[in-house]
């Protein structure tokens, strides 16, 4: 999940704030997929894909920019990445109806992209960020075969619990009041109390706000809903065969470390933590999470 002005853990994590984030440089081309409900608009590294095939996935309020550190080094390496926005986020479209964002619904959308992408360069490998995750992990419930694996970054086993959810409480009434533009505008003035997020350079915070404003108001509910309702898969998901990397970053305040680190023992998967990273590890610690991607992937 990525929202301004979330809390944040109190410990002092060195994470560097002088780089541009999600408007890192990469050659990807903006793309328009199909999805079950609607166009998705997507960042495509293209080639061939000698290494492999890559379907990247965002969390709530997050988008396909959140992996732009990754995109040139993983192309450079032989891999082929396709980052999409879900339906609702920031330049996909979406239904005005919050059920049409469930964590069913916005898995058919992954599965579609992943046949797709198999008929062109084969099947691939499915990375989901936080709420991302849950819809990543219900794709390959739905249909396993379609994907070489799964990783889960900064995503938990089950419904999202903790101070994250004392937030998401509070857009309802705003998106009563207000709409997005509300939403947008509170979350704001929180962030501006953060000391760390006001550290971000400004074209990142600009591109922050334009990002929510490109949000729908049923996504954001629906999507909320999802998130804080999603029962416990992980026996399913292992029963699944699927290869899995549970990823985190050390200080991860949405989902614990130790919630994720157990997810990853019951799943009897491989098991990375970032280090100087919170939520975000993508654009948190770049390197060391490119290493633990492709680490995993080779393995297989």
């Amino acid at each position: 999940m990525v929202l301004p002005g979330s809390p944040e853990p109190s410990a002092t994590l060195a994470v560097p704030t002088d780089d541009l984030r999600q408007l890192a440089d990469h050659d990807a081309t903006p793309r328009t997929l199909p999805g079950r409900a609607g166009p998705l608009a997507a960042l495509d590294t293209g080639g061939d894909g000698p290494s492999g095939t890559v379907l990247m996935v965002a969390g709530y309020t997050g988008s396909k920019e959140d992996f732009a550190p990754l995109l040139a080094p993983l192309a450079a390496d032989g891999y082929r990445v396709v980052a999409i926005d879900q339906r609702g986020q920031f330049e996909s479209p979406g239904p005005d109806d919050p059920a049409a964002y469930t964590v069913a619904e916005l898995a058919d959308d992954l599965v579609a992209v992943a046949h797709l992408l198999a008929g062109e360069t084969g099947v691939p490998h499915l990375v989901g960020h936080s709420f991302g995750g849950l819809v990543a992990r219900a794709a390959v419930l739905a249909d396993p075969a379609v994907f070489r694996s799964l990783t889960l970054l900064g995503s938990g086993p089950a419904r999202l619990t903790g101070p994250r959810v004392a937030l998401l409480e509070h857009l309802g009434p705003l998106l009563d009041s207000g709409g997005v533009p509300l939403v947008q505008a509170t979350l704001e003035q929180l962030a501006m109390t953060d000391e760390r997020a006001q550290a971000v350079p400004e074209p990142t915070r600009a591109f922050y706000a334009r990002r929510f404003l490109g949000n729908t108001a049923a996504g954001l509910r629906g999507m909320a809903d999802a998130m804080t309702t999603e029962p416990d898969r992980v026996a399913e998901l292992a029963a699944t065969g699927v290869p899995v990397l549970v990823a985190h970053g050390e200080a991860d305040d949405a989902w614990s470390p130790a919630e994720q680190a157990d997810m990853a023992r019951r799943l009897g998967a491989r098991h990375e933590v970032v280090p100087h990273a919170i939520h975000s590890p993508a654009v948190e610690n770049p390197p060391r999470t490119l290493q633990a991607l492709e680490d995993f992937w080779t393995s297989l």
